[in-house]
């Protein structure tokens, strides 16, 4: 009998939620089934979701396909209108044990998920071929910035309890994970619907008293607005929280800033890089960068562009900005989309230079790696790192000898 295969999209979260997904289809018995667990943050995401699912049925023909993610519950209805899909489920169905044993015909089955509240906990024992282990503490977003539909995929902000962060990641630390990464929609609004309103640095803390043998942990992407005084002393003071932060900057420009609904400017952004570093030294900054928003100008993109270097940015995901109906910034004046092509490689271009620059400033100096997969892993700073002989989800000492393209080499510390 064949297992039930999850094919899955976009963020980190999504992969979190797979695998919940995962349990539930095997408890259940499903057989010859493929589920796609989709992104709605690009037309791309989107796109690349559609041609896989029509790339599955012509070659498991016989195979139960369900859509499921962001896209099935911004619009389930071109999804269900696709041939080769037998079901659609929301973002909240997905995760409940009840949906996998649903044997009516109804073709959709997605709520509002405005409606949701709270952010129900589940445990997953691992994930398929990874060697760290992502933790949900949050879902949705309060926020509403023009150029993004994730807020109707996901609903409002809610928060995971720390009691139930932690019974998760002792179990994954039980099960041989030594690096967690805590994941969420917003992860920087977690804790404001919590009793007493606790911060996602006192939250962290918390975690890290609780569990002593835990030996690193990372956090996905930040809102540069809302870095609070706890998570920066913990950035000062605490060596298993990694040297990484991702903030969710999107534009270096004022204005674009303003016309995008961000809670930031370009002088917070250079700000809080410059106090990073000074409470770490050796951090590194990485970004989410959107090239070509609509009304951009070349002087607009020239401060983006130079912002990356100005804040010491490495580590960067750039977006070409992606037209997403029902947003405001669809009915604002849009770019040629060479033009948005060509701005985007451009900021690719940019941060190739500063990884290069980062990976060059490691040569001669120690590294602790996490082994990813065979003869390949990832350092403290996220750097790409290739070491031989090891074994999977182990943390070890190295020392980076060269660099070959974007690309740290290393040798195990005698």
């Amino acid at each position: 009998m064949s297992v039930p295969e999850i094919v899955t999209f976009g963020c980190r979260l999504n992969a979190f939620e797979s695998e919940i997904m995962r349990s539930h289809a095997h408890a259940a018995g499903l057989a010859d089934i493929v589920i796609f667990n989709t992104c709605a943050v690009t037309a791309e995401a989107e796109r690349q979701a559609r041609q896989a699912i029509r790339r599955a049925r012509r070659e498991k023909p016989d195979a139960r396909i369900i859509v499921t993610g962001c896209a099935a519950q911004i619009d389930p209805t071109r999804y269900a209108n696709m041939p080769e899909v037998d079901r659609v489920i929301g973002n909240a169905e997905k995760l409940e044990a009840a949906s996998y044993y649903d044997t009516e015909d109804t073709k959709i089955t997605v709520n509002n998920i405005m409606d949701l509240r709270e952010t129900a906990s589940h445990l997953i024992n691992g994930f398929e071929s990874r060697a760290r282990a992502f933790v949900q503490v949050q879902n949705g977003c309060d926020h509403r910035c023009t150029f993004c539909i994730i807020p109707y995929g996901r609903g409002n902000s809610r928060s995971v309890p720390l009691g139930d962060i932690a019974a998760q990641a002792r179990m994954l630390i039980e099960r041989g994970y030594n690096e967690l990464v805590l994941t969420g929609v917003d992860l920087s609004s977690y804790g404001s619907d919590l009793p007493g309103q606790p911060s996602l640095g006192q939250a962290v803390r918390r975690l890290l008293m609780l569990l002593p043998e835990l030996k690193r942990l990372r956090l996905s992407s930040l809102d540069p607005a809302v870095v609070d005084e706890d998570l920066k002393a913990l950035i000062a003071g605490e060596p298993r929280l990694m040297p990484h932060l991702h903030l969710s900057v999107q534009a270096g420009d004022n204005l674009i800033l303003k016309r995008m609904k961000r809670r930031h400017n370009r002088a917070d952004i250079l700000c809080l890089a410059a106090e990073l570093r000074a409470l770490r030294p050796d951090i590194a900054l990485g970004a989410d960068l959107i090239a070509g928003f609509p009304t951009e100008s070349e002087a607009m993109f020239a401060n983006t562009l130079r912002m990356i270097e100005e804040a010491g940015l490495t580590w960067l995901h750039v977006f070409p900005y992606s037209l997403r109906e029902g947003t405001p910034a669809a009915r604002m004046p849009r770019l040629p989309r060479a033009l948005v092509r060509e701005r985007a490689a451009r900021l690719r271009k940019a941060g190739e230079s500063a990884v290069a620059r980062f990976l060059d400033d490691q040569v001669g100096k120690p590294q602790s790696v996490l082994i990813e997969q065979e003869n390949n892993g990832r350092s403290a700073h996220y750097a790409p790192v290739r070491i031989t002989g090891l074994t999977m989800g182990e943390v070890v000492a190295a020392k980076a000898i060269r660099r070959e393209g974007q690309i740290l080499i290393t040798e195990a510390a005698a």
